[in-house]
């Protein structure tokens, strides 16, 4: 028989529940009416799988365990920013953000409880790196955010990017599952072609996403356009330098055809000079490459960092496009509640 005790149900595949349904002598359409309660209906309770009867869920609550995330709490910004902080049912907290503008409703979403890489421009860099997060736990994530979004924008989220704490590609299985779990039709139906996975640079993973085929988008969060300053301010960069993510992000669409952007956050007197551009500009050439988003910096307590002048950014931004590169400039969102790229701290004050 299949053991059971206190295993988390949504760890087990529809064959795996439909053997256990079988061991209980029900019939096998059971496993399928669970299955559907756990990622189509997304019930976060055994209490609430209504079409089953008091004594089957009794069973389940008995067997099983369904640990679901929470949201802990929420603050809205100004801008319309939201941002939550989700509690795990081991008592562990992370944050995610709904970003609206007119044409899209985005989720921004971790991979991890803190963060193991130590870039030195981001809040989460700063925190020890706890654990993981399971698969369902990041589907729990899009599900929740996509409530809040339903709730106050009345609309779906039309899109999810990989960019809030941790690195997604160190923890490649459960972010690859939750995608599955996300684009399924048995589960929320979303379209791969609007996921963004945004790394710091992890070449042998990037490679591997190739090898998988997988068909959601790809973002390098690059930031500085040459060796020296890249290991300065992003440590990865020491095992995983430009040559090495440069090959493999040539791999990776050779293998795909997916989109490739570059994430580029503007530091003052740092690398917001028309020589870095330049450094970027030959970056750009060496990836088939389809956008670089040029970010604006958001200061962190813990880093010396600071914005560049507008006037620094303008002539940044025209550099590129002269040279012909597809560049546009990101506006800065949910800044004043801390939801803001790099800003991400689990912070008490939330």
């Amino acid at each position: 028989m299949l053991k059971t005790a206190n295993k988390n149900i949504r760890q087990l595949s529809l064959s795996e529940l439909e053997q256990y349904f079988e061991t209980l002598g029900e019939k096998k359409f059971r496993a399928k009416q669970v299955y559907e309660w756990l990622w189509l209906k997304q019930a976060h309770s055994f209490e609430a799988m209504t079409n089953l009867s008091k004594e089957l869920r009794a069973k389940l609550a008995d067997n099983f365990s369904l640990p679901a995330l929470a949201v802990d709490a929420t603050q809205y910004s100004a801008d319309g920013t939201v941002k939550s902080r989700f509690r795990t049912q081991d008592g562990h907290l992370v944050e995610g953000v709904l970003i609206p503008t007119d044409e899209r409703k985005t989720a921004c979403v971790s991979s991890q409880i803190g963060c193991s890489l130590s870039c030195k421009f981001c809040a989460t860099g700063y925190m020890e790196r706890k654990r993981n997060l399971e698969f369902d736990e990041i589907y729990d994530e899009v599900v929740l955010i996509n409530q809040q979004c339903e709730r106050v924008y009345n609309k779906k989220l039309s899109n999810i990017v990989f960019m809030g704490m941790g690195e997604p590609l160190l923890n490649y299985k459960n972010v690859l599952r939750a995608i599955e779990r996300i684009t399924s039709p048995d589960g929320l139906g979303m379209s791969p072609r609007r996921i963004t996975v945004s790394t710091a640079g992890v070449a042998k993973m990037i490679k591997q996403l190739g090898d998988d085929k997988v068909r959601f988008k790809l973002a390098l969060s690059l930031h500085a356009a040459n060796d020296k300053k890249r290991n300065e301010i992003m440590p990865i960069n020491e095992t995983n330098n430009l040559k090495a993510l440069i090959e493999a992000l040539n791999y990776f669409y050779q293998k795909t055809e997916n989109e490739i952007t570059f994430e580029y956050i503007l530091f003052r007197n740092f690398n917001d000079s028309l020589k870095d551009a330049d450094e970027l500009i030959r970056i750009y050439r060496q990836v088939p490459a389809d956008l670089v988003n040029i970010i604006e910096y958001n200061p962190i307590d813990a880093a010396r960092f600071e914005k560049p002048e507008e006037e620094t950014v303008q002539q940044f931004m025209s550099y590129l496009e002269r040279n012909r590169v597809n560049a546009r400039l990101r506006r800065s969102r949910g800044k004043d509640i801390d939801a803001a790229c790099g800003q991400l701290a689990n912070k008490d004050q939330i």
